[in-house]
């Protein structure tokens, strides 16, 4: 299939302050387009901000937005997850129903190798099985990159965990070579969550989901429902995170907590800040800056008050948690399943440099959110060449050529896709 050309449609920074006027109702517009509501956001002082330089936010470097080309790279996947690129050109993508598959190039007609990997441990059920995936920065030495995976023994589920493999220097075969961290909390499956990004010092961080048990989210003791940080080569939690003296060892790891469902992890050039994008129950999906320390109020046993699993909670409950962090983009009445999260980098994306692109599951789009100099939501579009025709979209990375390359997730002929401005 050739490539798709692309205009798209927006939603402007003046519908943005209208939406900034309004809680979790809002514009009504915004709830029927897909682009959702901006919350209001308060200023953060110096204590209580992300620790990166809020100024040094990229800045569009043109007003107009470009013309995109889709191509089809490579089909034959199943649910692809995650894409890690490598140093020849090739490409690695996981696969939910626990498989990896090498990706020969970067262009359309690309092959598809299957990777022989022992994966018979990973538990496939609803949104747990083979998850996200880096590729370690020293890879062209080592070889090793690290996954996301649910776990089994004895065909039951016992937990989440990362696992570190080394790939054979033909591509065709990986070695698990440790488990980095397990422990990670599973239910049936659902809300895994589970995708790592690395950071701007070479740490892991992971957002994880609550697995769709109450009280997991305000649980400083579980790793569910938030966004922890870790030692990419030893696998313990790094020594600067909010809680490293806290008696119980899991606790060191946790950065922020009160998260439903992450399934986009994003680190912003420039500033070294980390967006995360993440479910919504029947409305209100969220893309929240990461502050070191912070609750982000999803609670849905309300203080221990109830049992089992309330989703008529505020995804952000200010009420019972006052300090709890505002999303900077809610999707409003309606929910789009938003997914993978990945900024946009160089001036051939024009007014979309340095933009946060969302992928959408339900929703079957990608939203690019331009942001302002403290993280801001400040514009979203909509590109039409990817609003609808390739369904639901997964994992969004950028890849080393500047494109963007996103995975569909159908479950039949899933693709991988090219995504570039029209040159």
């Amino acid at each position: 299939m050739g490539p798709r050309r692309s205009t798209a449609v927006r939603r402007t920074a003046a519908f943005a302050a209208c939406l900034g006027l309004v809680a979790v109702g809002g514009c009504s517009s915004g709830d029927d387009d897909g682009f959702g509501e901006v919350p209001a956001r308060p200023s953060t002082s110096a204590s209580g901000s992300s620790s990166a330089p809020p100024s040094s936010s990229p800045a569009p470097r043109s007003t107009q937005e470009p013309e995109l080309d889709v191509e089809e790279v490579a089909g034959g996947l199943e649910h692809g997850w995650d894409i890690g690129f490598l140093p020849d050109g090739t490409a690695l993508v996981t696969e939910r129903p626990g498989r990896i598959s090498l990706v020969s190039g970067l262009r359309e007609g690309a092959s598809v190798t299957r990777v022989r990997a022992d994966l018979d441990d990973v538990y496939v059920n609803s949104e747990g099985g083979l998850l996200g995936m880096v590729v370690h920065p020293d890879f062209a030495q080592t070889r090793r990159f690290t996954t996301c995976q649910t776990h089994q023994e004895g065909g039951a589920p016992t937990d989440i965990r990362l696992v570190t493999w080394r790939l054979a220097a033909d591509g065709r075969s990986a070695e698990r070579e440790k488990t980095l961290l397990d422990g990670l909390p599973i239910s049936t499956g659902r809300h895994s969550g589970c995708r790592p990004e690395l950071d701007a010092d070479g740490a892991l961080v992971v957002g994880t989901g609550d697995t769709a048990v109450g009280s997991i989210p305000q649980d400083l003791t579980s790793l569910g429902g938030k966004t922890i940080r870790l030692d990419l080569e030893t696998g313990k939690p790094m020594e600067d995170n909010p809680f490293p003296f806290a008696k119980d060892p899991m606790q060191r790891y946790v950065t922020s907590w009160g998260h439903r469902n992450i399934q986009g992890v994003a680190l912003q050039p420039g500033t070294g800040r980390i967006f995360t994008a993440e479910h919504g129950p029947s409305n209100n999906d969220e893309v929240n800056l990461v502050e070191p320390g912070k609750n982000y109020g999803w609670d849905p046993a309300q203080g221990g008050t109830v049992g089992g699993y309330d989703e008529s909670v505020p995804m952000t409950d200010t009420e019972r948690y006052p300090d709890a962090v505002p999303a900077v983009w809610q999707s409003g009445r309606t929910t789009q399943a938003v997914c993978a999260a990945e900024f946009l980098e160089g001036e051939q994306w024009g007014a979309w440099d340095g933009a946060l692109v969302v992928t959408a599951l339900k929703g079957a789009k990608l939203l690019v959110l331009s942001l302002d100099g403290d993280g801001s939501v400040t514009d979203v579009a909509i590109p039409e060449a990817t609003n609808g025709p390739y369904g639901r979209l997964r994992a969004a990375r950028l890849g080393p050529d500047g494109a963007l390359y996103v995975t569909t997730t159908n479950g039949d002929d899933d693709k991988l896709l090219r995504i570039a401005p029209r040159t």
